[in-house]
């Protein structure tokens, strides 16, 4: 899987008017955290169990189809990778990461927001 920094997912978008951007958060985080637009929400896992979409390569082939790029986006890049990962080995040849997530990686304090972010 491909990785993109912040800036060249954003150039990437904006120059594949046939790419989608799947952001694979909690419906949760999606709603009440926020998200890029034009980002659809496709959770990798969400509560209340917090087990892995049993529907999420289903679910991206009925938005993307297997040869159309897509991107994903998480919080961290954590779930992104797996997400990514369990697309590959189900034929998806066009997956690209976004790298440090919807949120930024971390700072000096640990926390997130304020390193490497880029709005949609």
């Amino acid at each position: 899987m491909k990785h993109l920094e912040p800036r060249e997912a954003h150039d990437f978008l904006k120059k594949s008017p046939d790419a989608v951007f799947v952001d694979c958060r909690s419906e949760i985080e999606y709603l009440f955290v926020g998200h890029p637009v034009g980002a659809l929400s496709i959770p990798w896992n969400d509560g209340p169990d917090w087990e892995v979409n049993p529907h999420f390569r289903r679910t991206v082939k009925i938005a993307a189809s297997i040869d159309r790029p897509i991107v994903l986006i998480c919080r961290s890049g954590n779930r992104t990778l797996d997400a990514g990962a369990a697309l590959e080995k189900a034929g998806f040849t066009k997956s690209t990461m976004y790298c440090n997530g919807f949120e930024g990686e971390l700072d000096e304090g640990h926390h997130r927001n304020s390193v490497a972010r880029l709005a949609f």
